[in-house]
């Protein structure tokens, strides 16, 4: 059996998710793990589903490092500021960055939400939370 892969691990799944072009948090990652397989603990999970979850990780670390290229990089600084963004747009049900993009415009005169500054996107993480906050109150 010479040359067969040894079987994913969670210390791989852990290298993924903390790998310079996902950065995700303990909990950013326990909320895929439930999303995307179903189960609350990473402990849980079987070979199978640690497989899936480094093949899902793997084409998420993928497409970062293709976007990446593709587009502009952003403010460094802000990069967690902007996963949350995205998530809080996700969470309007805004499938589109034009959206988002469109209230930071309106927000600040700043036409993509890479190139706002930390102070700026505090204020939009937090004008998006009231939004949700009034949505659920409807």
């Amino acid at each position: 059996m010479a040359g067969k892969k040894p079987a994913p691990t969670l210390k791989t799944v852990w290298g993924l998710a903390k790998s310079p072009e996902l950065q995700l948090t303990s909990e950013e990652l326990h909320l895929l793990v439930a999303g995307y397989i179903g189960k609350d603990s990473l402990k849980e999970l079987n070979g199978r589903e640690i497989r899936l979850l480094v093949q899902e990780l793997q084409r998420r670390k993928d497409n970062a490092k293709r976007q990446a290229r593709e587009t502009f990089p952003g403010n460094a600084v802000t990069v967690h500021q902007r996963k949350k963004i995205e998530q809080l747009a996700y969470a309007l049900g805004w499938k589109e960055e034009k959206r988002v993009n469109g209230l930071a415009q309106k927000m600040f005169g700043v036409a993509r939400v890479e190139w706002l500054d930390y102070q700026q996107c505090s204020k939009l993480i937090e004008a998006l939370k009231a939004m949700i906050g009034r949505e659920k109150k409807e």
